[in-house]
């Protein structure tokens, strides 16, 4: 069984975008580095799912959720050495934690609810789902977008994390998040 490694410690902001699947997490996170001129951590879930998808024609199972969760904390940490002042995720492990509990109910290995609850950011950007749904070969809730969205925001009050809601079009939500990071987060 595939362990979850450490979560690197660093200096660098971590912020998190974070929400259902197809509300522009991956967008505003490659918008953010390209505007802090620093790095960005894409998704490990969409590339190790969609190459399952080609070689087998078949989505996750909970087999699958432990060495997702390995290759996105590897990922950020590969990342987090090479960024300047920000680090953008797009995704983290309570996203992953919290679409486990969506698919399987509390059937998902008990490891990756004990990572999440440890690994730390400084910050969440909540994508709302006012944007229109884009299908692919991994989507597959188009109809249960208010309800995945209404657990997402619920995994983060719970928590008491700092977060704030992105809506608007593409360019309301990236002006709103520099906006915040500015103000949170200036020297």
């Amino acid at each position: 069984m595939e362990e979850i490694p450490e979560q690197q410690q660093s200096a660098i902001i971590k912020i998190v975008l974070f929400g259902p699947e197809s509300t522009g997490k991956t967008t505003i996170a490659r918008q953010l580095a390209e505007h802090y001129q620093t790095e960005w951590v894409p998704e490990y879930m969409r590339a190790f799912l969609q190459k399952k998808w080609d070689s087998e024609r078949q989505k996750i199972s909970v087999h699958d959720v432990l060495p997702i969760a390995a290759g996105q904390i590897r990922s950020e940490n590969v990342k987090l050495n090479k960024a300047n002042n920000y680090l953008f995720c797009d995704t983290n492990l309570l996203e992953l934690q919290v679409y486990c509990e969506y698919y399987y109910g509390q059937k998902f290995p008990s490891e990756l609810k004990e990572a999440a609850k440890h690994h730390k950011y400084h910050y969440y950007f909540l994508t709302g789902i006012d944007v229109v749904w884009e299908p692919d070969d991994l989507r597959d809730r188009p109809f249960d977008r208010s309800t995945l969205f209404r657990s997402f925001e619920t995994a983060l009050k719970k928590r008491d994390l700092p977060y704030t809601l992105l809506q608007g079009s593409e360019q309301e939500r990236l002006q709103k998040a520099i906006a915040v990071i500015n103000n949170t987060f200036s020297n």
